[in-house]
């Protein structure tokens, strides 16, 4: 059985068709097909098959990658990474009144925001009516627009400082069930490393934009890092949290998003909770080209 779509072993290769979420399906078809221990894996798909192929690619096990069109299949092309877009000049202009309100400045994919130990709390828009660029205050989209609609007489400053002041009291305050960290739990782990890098051996860390943009608040999605060594080598560290059997594929789309030069690769540490760390994340981990190496996180568990 294969919860996202559907699967078989014919004569020792696999055969499984993502149907649900086709751009996190590598990693459970591996799983899968690994479990099933077949030699080689086909996954079918009616989209998402470039990014599919392109990060298929980065595993020493046999995979191959179809586009599913109605009766027919075509083997798929690995889509080019492309370097993320850069934000508008007036959305970056708003970056002083983010870190006026005490928020931290993010750009990811041409989107400027602030974020709160990780959890985003204002973006950058632009007014679909009349095109001015203003800051949204609020914890996601739905979010901002109650925000605007109850507190739009408020200095954008100040409406900014009181989400950031309610956000920061129980954000990581060691409440994991509390609402606001269980958004984004990946990132606040990431954030915490961030201030104390050394916990994983490193001397500095700081936010990396992902290899394609988020979607979501609640979407599941690892994120990534970039720091040094004490030898001075650059570190790529990606952080999850929850069992993510599309992690390994992540991690391994991530460090080919950060390498300064085609083909030299970075060294990769991928974080989780140690509750979090499932014998077939470390298999899947083993069939990559480029090793990645499996770090329990250190960070108190309320993440």
């Amino acid at each position: 059985m294969f919860g996202p779509g559907a699967a078989l072993v014919d004569d020792g290769t696999a055969w499984v068709l993502v149907e649900d979420e086709p751009a996190r399906g590598l990693g459970p078809a591996l799983a899968w097909a690994v479990r099933q221990r077949a030699g080689t894996v086909n996954v079918l798909a009616e989209r998402e098959t470039g990014l599919l192929a392109r990060r298929a690619g980065e595993f020493a096990f046999p995979v191959h990658v179809w586009r599913v069109d109605r009766r027919t299949l075509h083997a798929a092309e690995p889509a080019d990474l492309t370097a993320p877009p850069p934000a508008p000049g007036a959305h970056l202009a708003l970056i002083p009144t983010i870190e006026a309100g005490g928020a931290t400045p993010v750009v990811e994919h041409g989107v400027v925001a602030g974020e709160v130990r990780g959890l985003e709390v204002c973006r950058v828009v632009d007014d679909a009516d009349t095109g001015a660029v203003r800051l949204d205050v609020g914890v996601g989209v739905h979010d901002r627009e109650a925000f605007a609609i109850i507190h739009g007489d408020v200095p954008t400053v100040d409406a900014l400082a009181g989400v950031v002041a309610a956000v920061a009291e129980h954000r990581g305050d060691g409440t994991a069930g509390h609402p606001l960290n269980r958004l984004a739990p990946e990132r606040l782990l990431r954030w915490s490393l961030e201030q104390e890098p050394a916990l994983i051996g490193l001397t500095s860390l700081a936010p990396a934009p992902p290899p394609r943009p988020r979607h979501s608040l609640k979407e599941p999605a690892p994120c990534s890092a970039l720091g040094f060594d004490p030898a001075g080598r650059t570190v790529l560290v990606v952080c999850s949290v929850g069992v993510d059997l599309d992690l390994i594929p992540y991690a391994a789309d991530a460090r080919r998003a950060a390498e300064s030069e085609p083909g030299v690769g970075l060294d990769v540490m991928v974080v989780v909770p140690p509750r979090d760390l499932m014998p077939i994340t470390a298999e899947l981990a083993g069939l990559l080209r480029h090793a990645v190496t499996l770090v329990l996180s250190p960070v108190p568990s309320s993440i």
